[in-house]
């Protein structure tokens, strides 16, 4: 049964992830939204001016309004700055499964706060949320998400070949997944 809390804060080790403010706005210029090499590898635009970021944010933000939104900021502790998000961004409350995703900021990346993040919210979601299932998953070139996902434990389930389209030149888009029996608690 499916027990939708919503988006809580999760403190780790080097990590607070919490939901979205207005405030994030000039750390998600500086250090994500506006990079072409992250929101390239994460599929989504490039945001340039605080006016799009804010527009992005209201979204975000207004999505808190359902208790089935799942939506973190990744702050870094040290820095106390928004580095990246996360989210459970696919949930089928229905079928008790979600799809994870997430972009770190480059300056970021090869730290492990994406694998930090990732364990963190899986923890959330099958012992406060209830899912089943929980699944993710990365275009063929992005081998360090690949490793993320293989230290989170995740069981690969197969290929849609040929899904992505960029810069002329088709991507497989590899889809992996854990069960709520296969999970174990390492935080």
């Amino acid at each position: 049964m499916i027990n939708h809390i919503g988006t809580q804060t999760i403190e780790t080790e080097h990590l607070i992830l919490r939901k979205f403010s207005f405030d994030d706005c000039d750390d998600m210029l500086r250090y994500w939204v506006s990079d072409e090499r992250v929101q390239k590898s994460y599929g989504e635009p490039i945001y340039e001016t605080e006016a799009k970021v804010k527009l992005l944010l209201d979204k975000y933000i207004s999505g808190y309004e359902h208790n089935s939104c799942y939506r973190w900021a990744v702050i870094e502790k040290s820095r106390e700055s928004c580095i990246g998000q996360i989210a459970f961004y696919l949930v089928d409350s229905n079928n008790h499964f979600a799809e994870i995703e997430y972009c770190i900021g480059v300056d970021f990346q090869c730290c492990g706060y994406a694998t930090e993040a990732t364990k963190a919210i899986i923890q959330y979601g099958f012992e406060k949320v209830g899912f089943h299932k929980i699944q993710i998953c990365h275009r063929s070139n992005n081998l360090p998400s690949k490793r993320v996902i293989e230290k989170c434990g995740f069981v690969y389930e197969g290929a849609l070949r040929d899904y992505f389209y960029i810069d002329g030149k088709y991507y497989d888009r590899l889809y992996y997944s854990i069960l709520r029996n296969e999970y174990k608690s390492e935080l």
